[in-house]
């Protein structure tokens, strides 16, 4: 007869399944996650520190009001397409290729009109885009 005790190993926890369980997840929560703090966010734009803006051959400044109107070099554009305001660009560009397109545009203006001016500004095959801003000591004055 046999009266010893029969010797049992411990039993292995297997921690591979769960962690595969914890990083699905964790990769769904990260998904699903609404990321509501940036659309609760108040911003007043464009305020920067910069030196004063300074008339150039090669600049043609391209000015959006905040309903959307254009003015190119100080003449307003008929309509507000895209085309017009390619025309209106390429008109006005006495650099031809090498102007630099100043966008001015109002704070309060809508993103899809200065979005307006770059395709007219590709479209003309102007390149060069750089956008104008005011110091945050006139923002205050006025």
């Amino acid at each position: 007869m046999n009266f010893r005790r029969s010797s049992r190993d411990e039993p292995e926890i297997n921690l591979i399944p769960f962690i595969d369980v914890l990083l699905v997840v964790l990769i769904f929560l990260m998904l699903s996650t609404t990321y509501s703090k940036f659309t609760e966010l108040q911003i007043k734009l464009p305020v920067a520190d910069a030196d004063q803006q300074r008339d150039y051959l090669k600049e043609v400044i391209v000015a959006v009001s905040s309903d959307g109107r254009y003015m190119v070099s100080k003449l307003p554009v008929d309509g507000r397409s895209i085309e017009a305001l390619s025309a209106a660009l390429t008109a006005a560009a006495k650099a031809g290729k090498d102007s630099v397109i100043i966008i001015s545009a109002d704070a309060s203006a809508s993103h899809q009109s200065v979005i307006t001016v770059m395709e007219a500004a590709r479209r003309s095959g102007l390149t060069q885009i750089t956008f104008a801003t005011q110091s945050a000591a006139q923002a205050g004055a006025k």
